[in-house]
């Protein structure tokens, strides 16, 4: 298997996918496209934050006890431990730009608390 954080790596999920864009010393940034209706897991990292920038649609997000909504545009920050999920409510893909900063950006950093497609 290549390396999943090399630039180009991409895969299909059941909620939509993923590709880096670009890795460097402590970040990468991918481009995230959920589809309409869809969400990724309630979960949180040990080892790194993210920040998601809505490139396009409409994302609701979840972040510890808030449950907001964010446009075109927007910008939130997850903490390092935060419990979050993205999910997008609207009728059109969401598109985020995500950059994670932290000692481990691998997907074995994601600790899935709940899971719509029984991943764990």
């Amino acid at each position: 298997m290549a390396d999943a954080y090399a630039p180009g790596a991409s895969d299909r999920r059941p909620w939509g996918s993923w590709e880096v864009l670009a890795v460097g010393a402590g970040y990468a940034v991918k481009r995230i496209v959920v589809h309409p209706g869809a969400r990724l897991s309630l979960q949180r990292h040990a080892h790194r934050a993210e920040s998601w920038v809505v490139a396009s649609g409409h994302a609701r997000v979840t972040r510890g006890t808030e449950t907001f909504e964010l446009d075109a545009g927007q910008i939130v920050r997850i903490a390092l431990g935060d419990i979050h999920r993205v999910e997008n409510p609207a009728s059109e893909d969401l598109v985020l730009i995500e950059v994670q900063h932290g000692t481990h950006l691998r997907e074995d950093d994601i600790e899935r608390l709940s899971d719509d497609y029984g991943r764990s």
